[in-house]
């Protein structure tokens, strides 16, 4: 799990509100040898065990594939997990957790967790266009929704 999905609930918790509700749950892996409808097969799966949650799977090794068609320009093909979260559109979104088998959480932060807990939407510009950060911005009212959070301007 990762990305807004993790954003919401820490914020949500430093604010002392209910859990926003969640436009999805970003699920990231990394597999080069999946075939390609193997995110609907996973996500049929998790909606099967939960499905109350609207989730979103995707296999970080394919996005170049479709990332032009989506966003309007190329990406490079990524060559792990961890660089996958490093390119998502927010520093304080590029967080992924893992529950590992002993209960453990084991968390992907390449740009550490200063933005997550400091509650600060800054550009990252990865892959994010500064258009694509503004249209963001606008769309998800980060202010209204949570009142302390500090936007940086790209």
């Amino acid at each position: 799990m990762g990305a807004g999905a993790v954003r919401n609930l820490v914020w949500d918790a430093l604010h002392g509100t209910h859990r926003s509700a969640l436009p999805d749950v970003d699920v990231a892996y990394f597999d080069a040898s999946a075939i390609a409808d193997e995110d609907v097969r996973l996500q049929t799966r998790l909606a099967a065990i939960q499905p109350d949650l609207p989730w979103e799977v995707t296999n970080q090794a394919r996005v170049h594939e479709w990332f032009e068609e989506y966003f309007g320009y190329p990406a490079a093909p990524l060559l792990s997990l961890e660089e996958a979260v490093a390119s998502w559109p927010e520093y304080v979104t590029c967080v992924g957790l893992t529950l590992k088998a002993n209960d453990n959480i084991e968390v992907i932060a390449p740009h550490g967790l200063g933005d997550l807990f400091g509650i600060i939407i800054r550009h990252n510009p990865v892959r994010a266009t500064v258009d694509t950060y503004r249209q963001r911005i606008e769309k998800k009212r980060y202010s209204e929704r949570w009142p302390m959070v500090t936007v940086v301007p790209a």
